[in-house]
């Protein structure tokens, strides 16, 4: 069996004190990041958005299968769409499947079926797994730890998001079927993740919420 082709890592080793700086200063920026629900209708670069996608497929995947998928989209018809199904599929939610424990988990985020920002963001982003391949034969090819990979890389493209200046939100509409037929997907596309991405409006307000200290997150041994 051959050998998997290599080339030379390309790496920069720092000093202690500079590795040190870094990565405070990358939680300093990170830990101003908030999901918001009130967006500016402003337009964005969206340049920015395409290299934020960029940077999530440099995300490690399982047997390097690079399971995803982004569908951006700017059509305001096409956004005007994905909002109407959102909100049918959370307001059956809300009224239907959602449990007791569920809505009162969600009371002090203030959330709800409606979804006016999905009209006039400047952009939507639909991220989605692709959970097997198609070959031309037509054939499948199996994908590894899809769900580990596509979480890893929306992580990465979340932090691209903000790194760049963006504001965004994780939206999950369950069902979320519709997106991979008005984004006509093919049928190994699975919808992930939905992210709304602009500018904060400037009247946006979020909760006042406390994120779990160190010694909460870590455990050292």
């Amino acid at each position: 069996m051959s050998e998997y082709p290599t080339v030379p890592l390309s790496f920069s080793r720092r000093a202690d004190a500079e590795v040190r700086e870094r990565a405070h200063a990358y939680y300093e920026l990170m830990h101003l990041r908030r999901s918001i629900r009130q967006f500016s209708a402003d337009p964005i670069p969206l340049e920015a958005v395409r290299e934020a996608i960029r940077t999530a497929g440099t995300a490690p995947s399982g047997a390097h299968k690079q399971p995803w998928r982004f569908v951006m989209v700017t059509d305001p018809a096409v956004k005007h769409e994905i909002r109407l199904a959102a909100e049918a599929e959370e307001r059956e939610t809300y009224e239907q499947r959602m449990s007791d424990e569920w809505r009162a988990a969600l009371a002090p985020l203030g959330t709800d079926e409606h979804k006016p920002y999905l009209d006039h963001v400047p952009a939507i982003i639909v991220m989605f797994r692709i959970d097997y391949d198609l070959r031309a034969d037509g054939s499948r090819s199996k994908n590894y730890y899809v769900q580990e990979s596509c979480g890893i890389a929306l992580g990465m493209l979340i932090a691209a998001l903000h790194n760049a200046g963006l504001a965004t939100l994780t939206h999950t509409p369950s069902p979320m079927n519709f997106l991979a037929k008005i984004l006509r997907r093919p049928k190994n596309e699975r919808p992930f993740m939905l992210l709304p991405v602009g500018y904060p409006s400037a009247d946006c307000r979020v909760p006042d919420l406390a994120r779990k200290p160190l010694d909460e997150l870590l455990i050292e041994i």
